[in-house]
């Protein structure tokens, strides 16, 4: 059965936090909060949480994780990017938006496209998210909880304790969080090209804004 954590959004739980990355340290899957909406996270050399991951939403080789990152810092030593797109990218994290980019040797090969060697990266807003980021010192592989056949994400921490009690290890609740998933902008090519029109506005991508 998967622990339930109820976290303070403005002031995450220090005890509550620890708990929930140590979970994390050894292998485990989390459904957590973000400022889009639910995500499930796992530690980046973890086979089995991954494996769980693809299980649970279906998902084939070619899908895109994120690395959901606690800073621009962090962002880079996962990702390349050029100074064209720098800026933007900076102006828009943290925020509402995932860009796939070429990834660093950094990136398991196990979560890169197989043809594109790209990976997804963002940077939440979001309090609770960050506080287990902070502690965790490196990023979370993350994929929306949006299940199959389903058109909206999971929003609400005890439905999703009932649904995935037995296929996750642990849900964070911390009141409220986004219910669109983000934009994804895929910026590998140089030009940005719009995936998923999400909760980010995606005119500041657009060519004439860059």
């Amino acid at each position: 059965m998967a622990k339930y954590f109820d976290v303070h959004p403005d002031n995450p739980q220090a005890r509550s936090i620890h708990q929930i990355v140590e979970l994390i340290r050894s292998d485990g899957l989390v459904a957590y909060p973000t400022d889009s909406c639910f995500a499930l996270g796992c530690r980046m050399g973890s086979k089995d949480a991954l494996d769980r991951i693809r299980a649970i939403r279906h998902l084939d080789d070619r899908h895109h994780f994120t690395l959901m990152c606690h800073d621009f810092a962090q962002l880079g030593q996962f990702v390349t990017i050029n100074n064209a797109l720098f800026r933007a990218v900076k102006a828009s994290t943290p925020g509402p938006y995932t860009f796939i980019l070429p990834a660093t040797k950094e990136v398991p090969r196990r979560l890169l496209h197989p043809k594109k060697k790209t990976v997804g990266v963002r940077i939440t807003a979001h309090t609770t998210a960050q506080a287990i980021l902070a502690e965790l010192g490196e990023p979370l592989v993350s994929s929306t909880l949006l299940l199959p056949g389903e058109t909206e994400p999971m929003t609400q921490g005890w439905e999703i304790k009932e649904t995935l009690d037995h296929a996750i290890d642990a849900v964070i609740d911390s009141g409220d969080c986004g219910t669109e998933p983000t934009t994804v902008i895929d910026l590998s090519e140089g030009e940005p090209e719009i995936l998923r029109a999400g909760a980010g506005d995606p005119g500041r991508f657009s060519s004439a804004a860059i």
